[in-house]
Formats: structure tokens, C-alpha cells, sequence
């Protein structure tokens, strides 16, 4: 049981930091170690995530913290809910499809790590990548809907795919882009977790595991949010690039032992 307190306040505290969300670490952890079946990990990451995140937004907005601008954040965040609807679907349509329980992880692993590392590559590099200024709507919602999907679908609750695409549709430097992922993050959950209990598919899992990742993801929100603060974009963008780095070998690794 410590297990599932100790990685959901770690992950939650570089997740509050770097605007990642914390699932990103939780879901390819805990499929690492075993602890539980894959829907029970995905549903236990995606509650963690939603609480670290709602914990986080709702303290940014009684501090009066507006990072996340109308007209771009308002489809964002549209188009995130319906992605996580969306989503929810896939992972239910793939699950049904291999019947296999580590395969479906070892589809999840692959796309995880493909996607950590296309982030990496662009990470390193985005100093010499001229980035745009979106300012659509429409184009805004469809940039919301991929998002939204990602993150229910590897119940990762967003990842290093957030920041990367706010970074070079909207330009936003990284502490702006952690803000408004975690406006994403927090939505989309918020739907795939609603979609999840009224279409009564939540699936068996031990309930101290759910309060004690639930606690962890918001004391990991508590203590990240004010790391977050007495960090400067710079010193962010590294602890982005060592957890990167980390969750691709752990994809990798992941991959291998579901493939084996």
C-alpha cells in the first residue's frame, strides 16, 4: 500500500511542476510493478491525476492566478472534454479487441514512448523551431480534442505532449503552457471519469489504494505547485527533460516485458 502513496505523491509533485499531471509517471510505474490489472491502473491514475489537477487549478484561481487567455483556452478546453470522451472509447474498444491484458499495455507502452520521444527530440531542439500563434478557435478545439484523447487513452492525464503542442501552436513559454495543460488535464479526466461511472465500467480495484493515491496526488499538488513558484522556466524545462528521458526506458522496458 505504501507503494501506491509513495508514487502518486512523487509523480504528482514534478507533474504539479512541470504541467504534466503526474499520470505520465504513475500508469508506466505501476504497470512496471504489477500491483494491480491494467483497467484497475488506468482508472487509479486517472483519479489521481484528476485530483492533483483540480487541487491545482482551484488553488491557481483563488490566488487569482489567469494564465489561460478566452479565446484560445475556452476551445482548449471544449475540445479536451470531447477528447476524453473519446478516448475513454478507445481504450475500451482496444481493450475488447486483443482480450489480453498486456497487450493492451504493451499498445499503451508503445505509444507512450513514441510520443516521449518525439517530445524530447522537439524539447531539445525548440530553440531553433520557430513556433506559431493559433489563434482559431476551431483549431484551438481540434488542438484540445487530440489532447484530450491522448490523455484518457493512456491515462496518463496529458503528459509531455501538452506542453510540447502549447509550446508550438500558441508559443507559450513553460510555466504559461504547465498552467493551461493542467486546465486540459483536469477536464478531460473529468470526463473520462464521468463516462467511466455512469456507464458503470469501473472496474474492481481495492478502495485504500484509491485514498491513498487520491492523497499522495494532492499532497504531491500541494508541494509542486509551490516548488513550481520558486522555479524559473529554465530549471523547469530540465526537470522535463530527466523525466522524459525516464519514461521512455520505462516504455521501453515495459514493451519488452509484455511482448516477451
Amino acid at each position: 500500500m505504501v507503494i501506491f502513496l509513495a508514487v502518486s505523491f512523487l509523480a504528482s509533485v514534478v507533474g504539479a511542476i512541470c504541467g504534466i499531471g503526474g499520470g505520465v509517471i504513475i500508469k508506466p510505474v505501476l504497470d512496471l510493478l504489477h500491483l494491480e490489472t491494467v483497467a484497475a491502473i488506468q482508472f487509479l491514475s486517472g483519479c489521481t491525476v484528476l485530483s492533483m489537477s483540480a487541487y491545482s487549478v482551484c488553488r491557481s484561481l483563488l490566488a487569482g492566478e489567469r494564465q489561460v487567455e478566452a479565446g484560445t483556452g475556452l476551445p482548449l478546453i471544449l475540445g479536451a472534454v470531447t477528447g476524453g470522451l473519446a478516448g475513454n472509447r478507445l481504450f475500451s474498444a482496444v481493450r475488447a479487441m486483443f482480450g489480453n491484458a498486456g497487450t493492451v499495455s504493451a499498445v499503451q507502452a508503445v505509444c507512450l514512448g513514441l510520443i516521449t520521444l518525439g517530445t524530447l527530440l522537439y524539447t531539445v531542439k525548440k530553440d531553433r523551431i520557430p513556433t506559431r500563434h493559433v489563434k482559431s478557435a476551431a483549431l484551438s478545439a481540434l488542438i484540445g480534442l487530440f489532447l484530450g484523447l491522448m490523455s484518457s487513452f493512456l491515462g496518463i492525464g496529458g503528459g509531455p505532449i501538452n506542453l510540447v503542442v502549447l509550446f508550438y501552436f500558441f508559443s507559450m513559454e513553460t510555466k504559461k503552457a504547465a498552467a493551461n495543460s493542467l486546465y486540459i488535464i483536469l477536464f478531460s479526466q473529468l470526463a473520462s471519469f464521468l463516462v467511466t461511472v455512469l456507464s458503470g465500467a469501473v472496474p474492481a480495484f481495492r478502495w485504500p489504494e484509491l485514498a491513498l493515491m487520491i492523497a499522495g496526488g494532492i499532497g504531491g499538488g500541494i508541494v509542486g505547485r509551490t516548488l513550481n513558484k520558486r522555479m524559473d522556466s529554465r530549471a523547469v524545462d530540465k526537470l522535463f527533460i530527466c523525466l522524459m528521458a525516464v519514461i521512455i526506458c520505462i516504455s521501453v522496458y515495459n514493451v519488452w516485458q509484455y511482448t516477451k
